[in-house]
């Protein structure tokens, strides 16, 4: 403030020794200049001391004399009044949300890299579970300023209110070619409330008595299973009358979806997804051995590791989260599965 009135003084001083025909001349040549200007530069850049300066010529000229002036009398007003509400307001302003750490922004990006197929919202889900509780809109834009396409977010098929008001189990058949153009049929089960899978068998030949046998020896381990309701399944012939018997017997009603409909059974279609994206797409089937423990480890990931939006960010089976302790160097430890395909990421104890 004190460097522009010394400016406005010194001017006002030169002009006061000069005469007045030296100053018409002056004032001519100004206005000259300014035309000129004016024709190059639409709008010129004005800067806070600019401001101060013209509004206090302002103040003091008659308005007749500011003919010609760069700025208008309402931009003077305006400016009064922004200068105003911003002195009012800035001391009252809080200091808004913590700036994100550098080593979160460094395990957002290290995540993506090592795991091209997780979306913005698939690293949210495994900073939770880490213990970082940032927003995944956060996330989101560490990923954008980095040149990193957020992944877009996949939304969930939505089905009957039956099933969002009673505990479910859906279960189906997926199949996988070898190497060697062998198929193989992979029974599962999932647990709708909770999310949770549970493996049932790997066959070639998925017969009748196969899968009724399956589903007996589900029951000798799966003990979430006793309070559901109901079992989600299609019209494949491998359903047969003693496969529904079982599950009568333990008190679910079956409920068979509509031919050619898979959305019907859409938990189950969206853990095929899943595993299909996140292992099968990403590796050469040789045989049943190989292919039994892929999905076996996958399913343990899946229920353990895995978050779930639907379960706030959570896996099936959740364990205590360990957040990071105060002061200490953030140090996450990754392990692999599935011969290195998944990734699981824990807090260095």
């Amino acid at each position: 403030m004190s460097r522009i009135l010394y400016r406005l003084i010194a001017m006002l001083a030169c002009l006061a020794v000069r005469s007045g025909r030296s100053k018409d001349l002056e004032i001519i040549v100004l206005r000259h200049q300014l035309t000129v200007l004016r024709r190059q530069i639409n709008r010129p850049a004005i800067n806070d001391a600019d401001r101060t300066l013209l509004g206090a010529i302002a103040a003091a000229l008659p308005r007749p004399r500011r003919t010609g002036w760069i700025v208008t009398p309402d931009t003077l007003l305006r400016w009064h009044r922004r200068h105003i509400a911003r002195h009012w307001t800035h001391a009252t302003r809080g200091p808004g949300r913590p700036r994100t750490s550098d080593q979160v922004r460094r395990l957002v990006l290290r995540l993506a890299a090592e795991n091209p197929t997780w979306g913005y919202r698939r690293i949210h889900g495994e900073l939770a579970g880490l213990g970082h509780p940032i927003a995944s809109s956060t996330v989101w834009e560490i990923l954008k300023a980095s040149g990193i396409d957020p992944a877009q977010e996949r939304s969930e098929v939505t089905w009957s209110q039956f099933l969002h008001s009673q505990a479910a189990v859906a279960c189906d058949f997926f199949t996988i070619d070898t190497a060697l153009l062998r198929r193989y049929y992979v029974l599962f089960f999932i647990h709708i409330p909770a999310r949770q899978v549970f493996y049932a068998g790997v066959t070639a030949n998925p017969t009748g008595a196969w899968t009724t046998q399956a589903a007996r020896n589900l029951f000798l381990h799966a003990d979430q299973l006793a309070d559901s309701r109901a079992l989600v399944r299609d019209r494949g012939s491998q359903f047969t009358d003693t496969f529904d018997e079982i599950f009568r017997t333990e008190g679910l009603k079956i409920l068979k979806t509509p031919v050619r409909t898979p959305v019907a059974n859409a938990f189950a279609e969206r853990w095929i997804g899943s595993i299909r994206r996140e292992l099968l797409d990403r590796t050469i089937i040789w045989n049943q051995h190989q292919l039994e423990r892929l999905v076996i480890d996958y399913i343990d990931h899946y229920n353990e590791h895995r978050p779930h939006r639907s379960l706030d960010q959570q896996p099936p089976k959740a364990p205590e989260a360990q957040p990071p302790s105060p002061g200490r160097h953030l140090r996450v430890v990754k392990s692999t599965r599935c011969h290195g395909l998944i990734n699981d990421y824990r807090n260095a104890a």
